[in-house]
């Protein structure tokens, strides 16, 4: 058994839990600090194009937070998020040192004492006793080909994450029902979700499944669009139709309530038409690492 053991750690890519500790601990901090380039650009082109005055001294302001808060290395919004974790984890990679489960919420921890960020967690959900350390974070798994470990680390605000919803339709309510029901979750939900937003749309699979693929959509780069054609036209209209609402940044007017929209599906039942839409503010803040 022992050399069965050792021929096979010989096959396999050994990573340490400390390793993977630090390098989430420091995605925790970073991302609360600094947007990715995407979303830079897509606010800069906001900016370029909104007409509203008001609309634009909004988004100037949001401009010049985004820059002291990658100055100072200090959080973008108050509200630091509750942590969200996306792992692919090749089946050629072997762990050391202990739990890969208790590693992730270690790093979690770390990051968010350790960069003083505001702890948001609270242990049950009517008793309201906070954690003090931002954790338990919230992590899905998904086992993959290779010997690679590759994390995504997002830090989701409630204020946008309250705006959320999901609904069950009907296969014969078609494209048409499901950007129905995303531009009424928009029309509800992007004045009091910091807008400009970012929309991520779950489509498919089951109840718990779209909810899962609406909330990693937001993942996805601002300027990547949706492979299959239909889909992808059905982002962009959703885009265009969004902003032709007029919410306008912070809910005060303007042309730039949406800053982009992210479909991913999942084949589904011939009973269902699940969708679920996730809203995030434009402060989405995630990053990867790869191990």
């Amino acid at each position: 058994m022992i050399f069965k053991n050792a021929l096979l750690r010989g096959t396999m890519k050994i990573i340490q839990t400390d390793v993977i500790e630090e390098k989430i601990a420091k995605l925790c901090i970073d991302i609360n600090a600094k947007l990715n380039p995407d979303v830079l650009e897509a606010l800069q082109a906001a900016e370029a194009s909104e007409i509203s005055e008001t609309g634009q001294g909004i988004l100037a302001l949001i401009h010049q937070n985004i820059d002291l808060a990658q100055e100072r290395h200090r959080p973008i919004c108050q509200d630091t998020g509750m942590t969200i974790v996306f792992v692919k984890l090749g089946q050629d990679v072997h762990i050391e040192g202990g739990c890969l489960e208790n590693t992730i919420q270690a790093g979690v921890r770390k990051g968010y004492v350790e960069g003083f960020l505001r702890k948001s967690v609270v242990a049950d959900p009517l008793l309201r006793t906070n954690t003090n350390d931002n954790t338990p974070a919230i992590i899905h798994y998904q086992i993959v080909e290779g010997e690679s470990l590759e994390i995504t680390v997002m830090a989701k605000g409630f204020g946008s994450e309250n705006t959320s919803a999901l609904k069950m339709l009907k296969p014969s309510d078609g494209i048409e029902g499901v950007k129905k029901f995303v531009l009424e979750t928009i029309s509800r939900g992007a004045p009091n979700a910091c807008a400009p937003i970012i929309v991520g749309v779950g489509l498919g699979g089951t109840f718990e499944k779209a909810a899962l693929l609406s909330k990693e959509a937001l993942t996805i780069p601002l300027n990547r669009k949706h492979p299959k054609k239909h889909l992808a036209t059905l982002e962009n209209e959703i885009l265009t139709q969004g902003n032709a609402l007029g919410i306008g940044p912070m809910g005060m007017g303007g042309l730039n309530t949406v800053l982009g929209v992210h479909i991913l599906d999942y084949p589904t039942h011939i009973a269902g038409l699940p969708v679920a839409v996730n809203l995030c503010c434009y402060v989405d803040r995630h990053g990867k690492v790869a191990i």
